[in-house]
């Protein structure tokens, strides 16, 4: 039996991509070879990243717009610093809404003067900083978009002249915004769209280049822009599962057809959480994931009947991570409205027999 995976990452994938990439990986069209046997430099996976990369800008609605899109390596923990290397020159303000914004912190501050504009440490992560304002003089600003660990999401960006940074690593792909308000996006694929080993980046090409120091070659964007993705050998299998996610959600109807699969994904659970007094949610109300539900069980001996239920069930990967505890239904992309619906129902079954 097929699980319901509810897993915060590597991630879910349609059936029919991972029956296409299945595939490929004994023959790739026909060619007499598989994915992982050819040459990157073929006419085939040259396509196949040139097709990647067109698809990527289409769908987040920046073709023609000045920006590039490349698949690095590395995961979203190196962007935090190589966002830094490429962009900081003396100062940069970074929003502080948990453990990813922890890490890209980290790092930056290898790079030049770090400013926390603001946070929600003091609450344990479970809200997104509102009315903060932004200082003078900085390079850019940095915001994580969705935080898988404690589930919240920023809804509205802020409004700047200065450079908006924002790792979408977990909700990439999954809703509409002007994504032109950003310069620079950066998201491992192992959430919205492929197996880890890649790593989306979409930048705007007229930042660059402005920075006094000397980037090493695998660090410079411009390097990575200036060879089509491919200055060193790319992750073959990841960019080509990437490429089939990519035209699966095109074929959807895009961004827009996603978002309203999301929204009844979460309205559904959310609606349980609420009315459910076996459960809490861990999230401010306002601030909630579309991506990440988070919650508690408010009598620990039913703990043990629930997660029984669940693997009764197929439901896979709902343990809350250790710094929140709990539950966290993780409701990617690919995720269907019945997994969901699958869930709901045994927290409902717990509350009748509770």
């Amino acid at each position: 039996m097929k699980k319901h995976n509810f897993s915060a990452g590597p991630c879910i994938l349609p059936q029919e991509v991972m029956k296409k990439a299945s595939e490929a990986v004994l023959e790739l069209d026909d060619i007499g070879l598989s994915l992982i046997e050819i040459s990157h430099r073929s006419k085939e996976f040259v396509a196949i990243m040139e097709k990647a990369r067109s698809l990527a800008l289409e769908l987040l609605g920046l073709e023609g717009k000045g920006y590039q899109a490349l698949f690095l390596q590395g995961g979203a923990s190196t962007q935090f610093l190589m966002a830094a290397y490429n962009l900081l020159e003396n100062k940069a303000g970074y929003i502080n809404t948990g453990t990813w914004s922890l890490k890209a912190i980290k790092e930056a501050k290898l790079m030049g003067d770090i400013v926390e504009v603001a946070s929600s440490q003091d609450q344990n992560f479970n809200y997104i900083p509102k009315g903060y304002e932004i200082p003078a003089g900085l390079d850019y600003l940095h915001l994580t978009s969705n935080n898988t660990i404690f589930g919240t999401q920023v809804k509205e960006f802020p409004k700047t002249d200065i450079p908006l940074i924002c790792d979408m690593s977990s909700d990439i792909f999954s809703r509409q915004l002007d994504f032109s308000q950003f310069d620079l996006i950066y998201a491992g694929a192992q959430k919205n769209m492929g197996p880890a080993g890649t790593t989306l980046v979409v930048v705007k090409e007229d930042i660059l280049g402005k920075v006094s120091r000397t980037i090493p070659s695998m660090l410079d964007y411009k390097v990575h822009l200036g060879k089509d993705s491919m200055f060193n050998t790319p992750p073959v299998f990841p960019v080509y599962v990437s490429m089939l996610t990519l035209q699966w959600l095109k074929e959807l109807g895009g961004i827009a057809a996603i978002e309203e699969i999301n929204e009844k994904k979460a309205n559904l659970i959310y609606s349980e959480i609420e009315l459910n007094p076996v459960f809490a949610g861990f999230a401010a109300k306002e601030d909630r994931s579309i991506m990440n539900a988070t919650f508690n069980i408010t009598d620990e001996s039913l703990k043990e009947e629930f997660d029984a239920k669940c693997k009764e069930a197929g439901i896979n990967g709902i343990n809350g991570h250790r710094s929140v505890g709990g539950y966290r239904a993780s409701m990617y992309n690919a995720m269907s409205l019945e997994s969901v619906g699958v869930l709901v129902d045994v927290m409902s079954e717990l509350e009748r027999k509770g």
